[in-house]
């Protein structure tokens, strides 16, 4: 992964520390000086209350990848504490994702699996006088909280003595008060710059049920103070998390050194990963969903892996992308050109290449005979020579694209045109002689000859030039699906930064998807598995949409498109 540098020790050759991300240099410098006995044990810990997103895939990479490069462990923890917004079908979908992304646990744990543990370190912490019972509705301990430059007001509560605050916490417990009526607080410092240190929220009170503990109990843990030691039970040795956190590791660092017999977990932070054109926050992802912005959770365009899953983008690619962004610890946006170009690389080395025609225009070649078949052969992937190639029958009647015809063309349009020639992938070359019009004026067919003498790429035997190529099917042999293409969900790069009077719904681009239906597509692609992403020749990259194709009508989704020097050139106008 790209890196901050640093400089290297003196048993590393000149530049190699500048290799390395401030990372892998913080673990060796805990090893060298024989902090956690050498061992690196990591863990990744989400909370089962959504679909896992491209945000969380760096975090995956970076927390199974440490793990890996230094021979360690990596836990995967669900950190379930907080049974109203959580559910079973998240844990599941969220290792399945994993698994796609290509990573393996070494251990599968729940926070709720320390609910007891959790309970004891707190009772710990009320008997050492350093948490106490707060009766403060949520209003008033949100406005005695303070301020960044205002101290905040101890509260009434907050010299409660230990048995009273023992014998609350466990009444509690016990079910005996209502939701919201109590918390517990650890004691800390109400005057802290730090807002994280002002006395924050340990329990409280939600008679609730768990999807895991079912009615046990009425208390949760906060994030905050069951992560950390969750960390602990668990002998995590490094806790990677993103940058929102760094505040939080002065209170991460309380909780483990004011609890005894634990083990002293350390937080580092790093940038999270932030695309341009994305939002990840998982309340705007619920709303667009709930809203129907989009079709769900997997919807092609939504940033969640399933919904990358779906649109085809290959976890090779996603891994390389979190590789080229790198390991930082400075948050920046990155433009979504990165994944597009990471996914471009992997499928141009993997997929096959095929032809479609996404709106179709007719071609009839007059000079051949209605059962007239000439043998085409084309190369399945030219990165790839292992994969072969395949016949094609070009006919008298074909289909080519639309946009590879212009009645009076411009300089520089290498396509068909009136008394033009352009040559066929993996043909002949042709002559436009006549484009035939319905009562609208609109071309509905083309007529043209085939110049026999030029099969198999040899040039017309007169010597002139034919500069431009378009792929086609054949109408006797293709099939119909329908196609869908994509463009950002967002028409703004940071859909975050709001314009003053909008909501974020407001900059959803109206045209992140066209439907193409009538599309023809040859016959090789029937046979198309599920995870199979192809190329359709000067189109883009695409795979048959799982969800929504049926016996006799596919749906294809393009992954990416491929660079269009013409569509540059007409935009320059």
């Amino acid at each position: 992964m790209a890196s901050d540098s640093a400089s290297p020790t003196p048993s590393e050759p000149a530049g190699a520390a500048l290799r390395k991300n401030f990372l892998e240099l913080e673990i060796e410098k805990d090893n060298a000086q024989g902090r956690f006995e050498g061992r690196v044990r990591t863990r990744f810990p989400p909370e089962p209350n959504g679909y896992l997103h491209i945000g969380h895939a760096k975090a995956i990479c970076i927390d199974f990848g440490m793990a890996r490069q230094y021979g360690g462990t990596c836990n995967l923890r669900f950190d379930d504490t907080n049974p109203v917004k959580e559910d079973t079908e998240y844990v599941e979908a969220i290792q399945a994702d994993i698994r796609w992304l290509g990573f393996e646990w070494d251990g599968l744990f729940y926070a709720s699996d320390y609910f007891e543990a959790l309970f004891g370190m707190a009772e710990q912490l009320v008997q050492k006088g350093l948490a106490y019972v707060d009766d403060q509705s949520p209003e008033e301990v949100r406005q005695n909280r303070g301020t960044v430059t205002e101290a905040g007001k101890p509260s009434a509560f907050r010299e409660r003595s230990v048995d009273e605050n023992l014998d609350l916490l466990r009444r509690m417990r016990a079910g005996e008060f209502p939701d919201g009526s109590r918390i517990l607080r650890a004691k800390i410092d109400m005057a802290s710059p730090n807002l994280n240190l002002r006395d924050p929220a340990l329990y409280r009170i939600l008679h609730a049920h768990h999807h895991r503990t079912g009615d046990t109990w009425c208390i949760y843990p906060m994030y905050d103070f069951a992560h950390g030691q969750s960390d602990a039970l668990e002998e995590i040795t490094h806790s990677l998390c993103s940058l929102e956190f760094e505040n939080h590791r002065p209170l991460y660092d309380w909780f483990t050194a004011n609890i005894d017999g634990i083990a002293k977990p350390r937080q580092i932070e790093f940038a999270r990963l932030q695309l341009s054109y994305t939002l990840t926050s998982k309340r705007k992802l619920l709303t667009l969903v709930q809203d129907g912005h989009v079709s769900g959770w997997d919807d092609p365009r939504m940033p969640t892996l399933r919904g990358m899953r779906r649109r085809g983008i290959p976890p090779e690619a996603i891994r390389a992308m979190c590789d080229l962004v790198g390991v930082t610890k400075h948050n920046s946006v990155h433009d979504f050109h990165v994944l597009e170009n990471a996914v471009r690389e992997q499928l141009n080395r993997t997929a096959l290449r095929r032809m479609a025609v996404l709106d179709p225009l007719k071609v009839v070649l007059t000079n051949l005979d209605a059962d007239e078949a000439l043998v085409c052969e084309a190369i399945d992937n030219p990165e790839d020579p292992a994969t072969g190639t395949r016949t094609l029958h070009l006919i008298r009647e074909l289909w080519i694209e639309r946009d590879d015809f212009m009645e009076v063309a411009p300089k520089k349009f290498f396509r068909l045109s009136v008394g033009g020639e352009v040559r066929l992938r993996y043909g002949f070359v042709v002559r436009c002689d006549e484009a035939l019009k319905n009562a609208d004026g609109a071309i509905v067919e083309l007529r043209c000859t085939l110049d026999r003498d030029t099969g198999g790429g040899r040039a017309p035997a007169d010597g002139r030039k034919v500069k431009g190529i378009i792929h086609w099917v054949s109408a006797r042999d293709a099939f119909e699906a329908e196609v869908r293409l994509y463009d950002h969900l967002f028409h703004v790069p940071e859909p975050w930064d709001l314009p003053e009077g909008k909501v974020f719904t407001d900059l959803l681009n109206p045209t992140s998807l066209e439907v193409r239906r009538g599309c023809q597509l040859e016959p090789v692609l029937r046979d198309i598995g599920p995870d199979e992403r192809v190329q359709f020749e000067r189109l883009g990259y695409f795979c048959l949409d799982p969800v929504d194709s049926r016996p006799g009508a596919p749906v294809f989704h393009r992954t990416v498109g491929l660079r269009d020097s013409w569509a540059k050139i007409e935009q320059k106008g």
